[in-house]
């Protein structure tokens, strides 16, 4: 077994042991204590994303987190329709939804969209991270 197959392995029996927890309404209140957010200039980049799809009244930015990356883990976001697990938080009249599995890895994290001339693209501050990659795109916790 590859060392990307271990972590999907250990991702794996994590959200495992998140879903075997019972977990209500005011429970998952707590679980999101620190919301995911985006700055309102990564705001009006994914507006103008959205606004390029034909079904984009039905679409959320979904941030998600997957196994691979230099440090472990790498964020995802895209635009998708909302499920009965997915938690919904809102910054600048954008909707962003996360599946309330991944909320462990993403809670208080803080999405924003430099757009200079030595960065551009969204850029991801994650206080749950212990170490980044000199991408960005990659995490561990």
């Amino acid at each position: 077994m590859n060392q990307d197959e271990q972590l999907d392995d250990v991702i794996a029996s994590l959200l495992d042991d998140f879903d075997e927890e019972e977990s209500t309404a005011e429970d998952e209140q707590v679980l999101t204590g620190e919301p995911v957010r985006i700055t309102e200039r990564a705001a009006k980049q994914v507006a103008k994303i959205k606004a390029q799809q034909s079904d984009h009244e039905n679409l959320y930015l979904r941030v998600a987190v997957e196994g691979g990356g230099c440090s472990g883990l790498s964020y995802k976001l895209g635009l998708d329709n909302r499920t009965e697990e997915d938690v919904v938080f809102e910054n600048f009249g954008i909707e962003l939804i996360v599946d309330s599995k991944h909320l462990m890895y993403l809670e208080g994290i803080e999405i924003d969209y430099p757009d200079g001339l030595d960065a551009r693209g969204f850029t991801f501050d994650n206080p749950n991270a212990v170490d980044n990659c000199g991408c960005g795109t990659s995490f561990a916790i």
